[in-house]
């Protein structure tokens, strides 16, 4: 219960980063969602075994994370959390897919290896690049974007609410999980039918107090409007951020960088 509480509290510190005074945090949120959609869509538009062409990929993140002032070590953290997903999601791909594709010296590199390295580099690339984004923007900011670039604002207040709703969902557990350890006297472990009771009274507990909560809005005169903390505009920044980002990673997308520069330095060796 701890590390799930610990991993909320670094969500809002996500929150807190986006309050910064860079030059990436005083542009508007539009073309911050808007380049980060397209750096999306290159990187996942590869096939499952190019490798080498996404190592070029990285420039973003790390220009960014420089820019605005970001800790890297936080950024690579909250990264690693996903790893045992990825790990879950392309572990069998060695297994079944054998078939050797690189021949190192007398190794050799199948085809599945290669692919469960691609599918590690595209993970850590576009979640990377949507913890960047919270991070130099704010979920808020960032649903505020999406609703003005065209999502129905249902779906953008929806989105908003069960972000929001984690932070309950945590909490409560946390009250109830330090009531559980009271009344078992030091007692460790949580049988099934206390676990099962608890899971219930947990859903229950949160969707009580978030309709409390609810309640509590409507009586401030919330009526499904976003007030972001950051007023901006989308003036020339904006365009030549878009501009600039979008032509280089349309270019590697088409242009194998690394292939390139290999291909240089070992015609200047020779």
């Amino acid at each position: 219960m701890a590390s799930i509480h610990n991993a909320v509290l670094d969500l809002k510190k996500l929150d807190l980063l986006a309050n910064g005074n860079s030059t990436i945090h005083r542009l508007d949120a539009r073309a911050k969602v808007l380049v980060t959609l397209v750096f999306t869509l290159c990187v996942v538009s590869y096939n499952r075994y190019e490798l080498t062409a996404l190592f070029p990929f990285f420039i973003f993140p790390i220009v960014i994370i420089s820019l605005a002032g970001l800790p890297p070590l936080f950024i690579l953290k909250k990264i690693a959390l996903l790893c045992p997903f990825v790990l879950a999601v392309g572990i069998f791909n060695p297994v079944f897919d054998r078939t050797i594709l690189l021949q190192l010296g007398p190794l050799g590199i199948s085809g599945g290896w290669i692919s469960f390295a691609s599918i590690l580099a595209r993970s850590a690339l576009t979640v990377g690049a949507a913890f960047i984004l919270v991070g130099v923007t704010g979920f808020t900011a960032v649903c505020q974007a999406l609703e003005r670039l065209g999502m129905p604002q249902v779906f953008a207040v929806q989105l908003l609410f069960l972000y929001r709703y984690i932070f309950v969902l945590t909490e409560e557990s946390g009250r109830a999980s330090r009531a559980r350890e009271l009344r078992s006297c030091g007692k460790k472990g949580l049988e099934m039918s206390s676990f099962a009771s608890m899971t219930g009274h947990l859903l229950l507990r949160t969707w009580q107090r978030a309709e409390r909560i609810h309640m509590a809005m409507l009586a401030r005169g919330f009526t499904g409007e976003f007030h972001a903390s950051r007023t901006s505009c989308f003036g020339a920044p904006e365009i030549r951020f878009i501009l600039i980002w979008t032509a280089l990673f349309i270019f590697l997308r088409f242009q194998n960088v690394s292939l390139l520069l290999g291909s240089c330095i070992t015609r200047l060796i020779q």
